[in-house]
């Protein structure tokens, strides 16, 4: 069949691409100049500066090269790239020696290969994206129904999100799952369904937190403030005040002068309020904004079912981490480590999340051109 996408000259639609590159260009390149700033005397600067540069490389050669790929080939690897997450994933739970899983704040996250550290909770957010839209393009309208359309996608997603809890992540955890069910939820499965799933998902977020002391403890803190426990969120409230309508200046911030951890990643946001002010940070939210734009007009127009799941599934994972960055760092709700896309310190983040870009950009410029039936 030929689809309405399929109307349109190819011309006519080339600009959305090339807007959306541009977009990212100018956060990536925002964020390596403010992490450098953020971690001055937090760790070796030049060195943070230098890995998130060679980040930014390789992830740009690779969304050269996949935005010239198919996009229909990642359907074919859909299955090989779940199966290869879930052993990444569970090499950091095995017994294996820290020069293998590296242990760092309290958790294995990390895989190392060779020189190179891999967090593999990064690559479990593309895997699911892709594995869920070739399922729900399969499934078609299957996928309304909770036995054999709805249930054994949440299954694997659950043993996805499961395997990245026990790191432990909870956060990351719970956005893989979020970002599961907005591509279920584009393929059209039925909003009772969902909220039914969202009461189970809060019993099961509070025995979560129950479980942990320190994740209580948040979660205490965030409903009262509570002194040392909250120290964090309340630097970087002062921060976001301390820059006003325009900011202290780029590199003439206070908080990297130790006053808040990991200002370079989980509060890059609080960082970039102190230095560049309300200003900055509208810039830098209205490019995210552009950007999820661009993305959901991509999937809308996609050239079949698989491209629109797809297309909105990579740019779900934007916008809802960016959403919990901005949130967390607001004091909107409980402190949390989710990195900000594009801008947070983090090789393995930001080459998937470039990734993730090379495959909209393939989505976008695939429409207009005549699609008839499956490939």
């Amino acid at each position: 069949m030929v689809t309405a996408a399929a109307i349109q000259h190819p011309g006519d639609l080339r600009w959305e691409t090339r807007l959306l590159v541009v977009v990212a260009a100018v956060l990536t390149v925002f964020g390596i100049a403010s992490l450098h700033a953020a971690a001055t005397l937090e760790r070796d600067a030049f060195g943070f500066f230098m890995k998130q540069l060679a980040g930014a490389l390789a992830g740009a050669i690779a969304l050269v090269v996949i935005a010239r790929v198919d996009y229909h080939l990642w359907r074919r690897l859909a299955w090989p790239l779940l199966i290869g997450t879930v052993i990444l994933l569970l090499i950091p739970l095995l017994p294996f020696p820290d020069a293998i899983r590296p242990y760092r704040n309290g958790a294995h996250r990390w895989v190392r290969i060779g020189p190179l550290n891999l967090q593999p909770s990064e690559v479990a957010r593309f895997s699911v994206v892709v594995w869920t839209a070739m399922l729900a393009a399969k499934k078609g309208e299957a996928v309304r129904g909770f036995k054999k359309g709805l249930f054994p996608c949440l299954l694997i997603i659950g043993i996805v999100s499961l395997l990245v809890l026990l790191e432990p992540n909870l956060s990351m955890a719970v956005l893989v799952a979020l970002i599961g069910g907005v591509v279920l939820f584009t393929a059209g499965a039925k909003i009772g369904h969902f909220l039914l799933l969202g009461v189970a998902g809060v019993f099961a977020g509070v025995s979560l937190i129950w479980a942990e002391p320190y994740r209580l403890t948040r979660l205490k803190c965030f409903l009262e403030p509570c002194g040392q426990a909250d120290f964090q969120l309340n630097q970087a409230i002062i921060g976001f005040g301390s820059g006003g309508p325009l900011g202290v200046g780029y590199g003439h911030g206070q908080l990297k002068m130790r006053y808040l951890p990991y200002g370079y990643s989980d509060f890059l946001a609080a960082t970039i309020g102190e230095e560049w002010g309300f200003l900055g940070v509208l810039v830098i939210a209205l490019l995210f904004a552009i950007f999820c734009w661009l993305g959901f007009r991509i999937a809308r127009t996609a050239a079949d079912p698989f491209g629109q799941y797809l297309a909105a599934g990579v740019t779900a994972t934007v916008a809802l981490a960016g959403l919990l960055h901005a949130a967390v760092n607001l004091g909107l709700m409980p402190t949390t480590g989710l990195s900000l896309p594009f801008m947070s310190y983090g090789r393995s983040g930001l080459v998937m999340t470039l990734v993730s870009v090379g495959v909209l950009v393939n989505v976008g410029r695939a429409r207009g051109k005549p699609v008839r039936g499956e490939r």
